[in-house]
Formats: structure tokens, sequence, C-alpha cells
């Protein structure tokens, strides 16, 4: 069964070849991405890896959990599943501000 790994601290200079690359050292990788920033295409510093079993999964977190590559520790473990969110983003709530409430306690 395929695990995913999140891989977290990457240096923004980091490439997804190279995330690729040092993860196939503890096995299969099934799939890697490399997370940009949609607008400026930037890397934002973290990764998903998935690897192709669970044993190979827990080699690499074993092996490059706290590695340092281009001079930072990785942060490597089983990534969690994505959380939902609505279409338009930052949960609702009261938006601050005088509407006009109140009135007392008038009948309509």
């Amino acid at each position: 069964m395929e695990v995913k790994l999140y891989v977290g601290n990457l240096a923004y200079s980091t490439t997804q070849d190279q995330v690729r690359d040092l993860f196939a050292q503890a096995g299969t990788v099934t799939d890697c991405a490399l997370i940009k920033d949609r607008d400026t295409g930037q890397s934002k510093g973290f990764a998903f890896v998935t690897m192709s079993t669970q044993a190979e999964a827990q080699k690499a977190i074993t092996m490059f959990n706290a590695y340092s590559l281009g001079d930072r520790a990785l942060t490597v473990n089983t990534a969690k599943p994505r959380e939902e969110r609505s279409g338009f983003g930052g949960g609702g709530g009261n938006r601050g501000g005088n509407r006009g409430g109140g009135g007392g306690n008038r009948r309509y």
C-alpha cells in the first residue's frame, strides 16, 4: 500500500528532482510533489513524497527526518489527510461592525 510522506523545512532552492532522488535511496518513489506558490512559482519549502510500501515509507522517515539538506534539517513524517475546505476560504462567522440590529422589543 502506498504511503504519502510530508517533507518540510526544505530550502526554497531545493528542486523536485532533488527530493525525488533523495527519497529514492529509501525505496520506490511513486510520486513527488514540491509545493509551489501559485502566483510566484517559488517553492513553499515543503513537499509530499509517496513511497510504494509502508516499510519503505518508514525507512525514509528513519533515514531523512532531521537529515541535513541545503543546511536545513528536514522534517519527515506520514502526511495527514487533507482537511476539507469550503469553496470560499476562511469559514464565515460574524464579519464585525454594527449591522443596524437592536431596536428593543418592537413587534411587527
